[in-house]
């Protein structure tokens, strides 16, 4: 190669490679055309195939359905049928049914009207069978009543007869009752004492007005014989002092000559005392305290003895009894008397050096135990229940009222609680 322009050559090799490989590329991608080509026909062969599968089963299934429907509609038409000779047979059965239902009740009822027939003859038979035994019972019952008639009208008169007889026998004892009473009643006259008097309602009611009878509160009639602290013990329960002003009055005569009214000062208590004249003065005769002084009319009694029973006081408990009145028995001035039983045991107030308070306890016991012997005596003898005996001190019962407490008590707190107990039984 001379001198002139030098000529660049074509690489031949690499040319000669490269359209070998665009060869080779080019025969790649026909086969795999190819093989995509079989493929889509395999596909489409395959996609065919599935569609006459599923058009034969399409095909069975529609002719499947249409034999279901052909034997379903068969199946209706022969349960259709089957039905109709149902409800033929059920007709012809009821038919039957009734008809023998309509033979059986003409048949019933022939036999019911035949049975009727029959009892209704029956019936007769014994209407006359029994209209023959009534008259004969009638009959009889005549002859009975008349039998008792006779024996009825024998007994009636030997019943007056024996009427008669013990009418006599009433009257003559009645006169016997009579004269015995009248002599009993001369006899408690002679004695000094009065016979059993009842009082009528109209003296009952004008005694609850004289005594200004209120409901709702206790009344109280403190009795007894005339100068037994009677006066002296209502001022006690009322919590007076026998010189107040509104206490009752007292003194060593008989001063009540009156039943005497006392409110209790207590507003809140249902306690109406009253101070009832004393028996056996020359004002009031013993014979005629409880009912003269209405003492049937209160709610309690309270009997004030002394030393002793007197026939007033009898008479107060007996009648107390009588009436279901509640009495109690108390025996008052209990400090006087014990100063009395010192001196006689040989207490000198004088004597400075003396033991007060064991005459004192001395005195007091042997009152005590006296008083209830002496009551429970008196109570034997004039044959009236043992009850118990209040032994109280006035002045005592004076402070015990008022909320004090005394030195010296007895019975008083007891008659007072008891009072009580009583008043809320009745009120």
């Amino acid at each position: 190669m001379g001198g002139g322009h030098s000529r660049h050559e074509p690489d031949w090799g690499a040319i000669r490679a490269q359209q070998e490989a665009e060869a080779r590329a080019r025969a790649a991608a026909e086969a795999a055309r190819q093989e995509a080509e079989r493929a889509a026909q395999a596909a489409r062969a395959e996609a065919e195939r599935l569609k006459r599968e599923a058009e034969q089963a399409r095909r069975r299934f529609e002719a499947e359905q249409a034999e279901a429907a052909r034997r379903a509609q068969a199946a209706r038409e022969e349960a259709e049928r089957q039905r109709r000779e149902r409800e033929q047979a059920e007709q012809a059965a009821r038919a039957a049914r009734e008809a023998a239902e309509a033979w059986a009740r003409e048949e019933r009822q022939r036999a019911e009207r035949l049975a009727r027939e029959a009892e209704e003859e029956r019936c007769r038979q014994r209407a006359a069978q029994e209209a023959a035994r009534q008259a004969a019972i009638a009959a009889q019952q005549e002859h009975e009543r008349q039998q008792r008639a006779r024996e009825e009208e024998n007994r009636r008169l030997q019943a007056e007869k024996e009427a008669a007889e013990r009418a006599a026998q009433r009257a003559a004892e009645e006169a016997r009752q009579a004269q015995a009473a009248r002599e009993e009643a001369e006899r408690q006259l002679q004695d000094g004492t009065r016979p059993v008097v009842t009082p009528t309602p109209e003296e009952y009611s004008a005694f609850r007005a004289k005594m200004q009878h209120t409901e709702g509160f206790f009344h109280v009639a403190v009795s007894g014989i005339a100068g037994s602290g009677k006066s002296s013990l209502v001022n006690g329960f009322r919590g007076k002092h026998n010189m107040d002003l509104d206490a009752a009055a007292v003194g060593v005569n008989e001063t009540t000559l009156v039943v005497a009214r006392y409110p209790d000062p207590n507003p809140s208590s249902r306690f109406v005392w009253y101070d009832v004249p004393g028996a056996g003065t020359l004002k009031v005769p013993d014979w005629k305290y409880f009912n003269d002084q209405g003492l049937f009319v209160f709610d309690c009694i309270i009997v004030v003895v002394n030393n002793r029973f007197t026939a007033t006081d009898v008479a107060i408990l007996s009648n107390a009894r009588r009436f279901g009145i509640p009495a109690f028995i108390v025996r008052s001035k209990a400090d006087q008397h014990i100063r009395n039983l010192m001196k006689d045991i040989g207490y000198n107030s004088d004597d400075e050096g003396g033991n007060k308070a064991s005459y004192f306890a001395r005195a007091r016991d042997q009152y005590v135990a006296e008083s209830i012997r002496s009551i429970r005596t008196n109570l034997q003898e004039a044959n009236i229940p043992d009850q118990p005996v209040y032994l109280v001190s006035n002045v005592a019962l004076q402070a015990t009222v008022t909320g004090k407490t005394p030195k010296k008590m007895l019975d008083e707190v007891k008659l007072l609680t008891d009072l009580a107990s009583t008043a809320q039984r009745h009120v």
